[in-house]
């Protein structure tokens, strides 16, 4: 259930639980260079990359002098919610550096992204994505992706993590935006 509050959504996840999400909006991105560790996990451990993919991302950065240039997040390469995600832990930075390890480096494409944030504890961040979806579907909107046996493999799906959990410790005051690139 959702009713429209000024311009954000009030979405009611569960009865005694309220996040809020913001109306999807279309924007154009530059390309961004990022550093990034991958994991392939199934839905049960979809915390692992955050659990130890950032701690480690950060300590290589910072042993390396590469400053972040914004806040983590993962990137969804691939999803087949059945079996396993291919998920990035990762974070921006200035310039693309040379990957040791684990540690490796890309760029986030360039082009039109849809994007909503959301505030509240990220548990509910499914409910949050399954809205933004249902809300690209219904204005026509095509993701950058394609299907496969193996699940759907898009060309950038983020969750930004807008909050350090150490330093807002109520998950309901926690932002996370989300932001997935379109076709065209």
């Amino acid at each position: 259930m959702a009713r429209l509050v000024g311009m954000t959504m009030q979405c009611i996840i569960q009865p005694e639980e309220t996040a809020v999400l913001t109306v999807p909006q279309t924007q154009p991105r530059p390309a961004r260079p990022y550093a990034f560790i991958s994991y392939t996990v199934p839905m049960s451990a979809v915390a692992k990359p955050a659990d130890e993919g950032f701690p480690a991302l950060f300590a290589w950065l910072g042993q390396h002098g590469i400053a972040p240039v914004g806040a983590p997040f993962y990137n969804y390469r691939r999803i087949d919610m059945a079996a396993t995600l291919e998920i990035e832990a990762g974070v921006e930075v200035e310039a693309a550096g040379q990957g040791d390890g684990p540690v490796q480096f890309g760029t986030l494409p360039a082009g039109n992204f849809v994007s909503t944030t959301h505030t509240g504890p990220y548990d509910q961040l499914y409910d949050a994505t399954a809205m933004l979806i249902g809300w690209a579907k219904e204005r026509g909107i095509a993701w950058d992706m394609t299907p496969a046996a193996d699940g759907d493999h898009f060309a950038c799906r983020l969750e930004i993590y807008e909050t350090d959990p150490s330093e807002v410790p109520d998950p309901a005051d926690w932002v996370t935006r989300l932001e997935i690139k379109t076709a065209d």
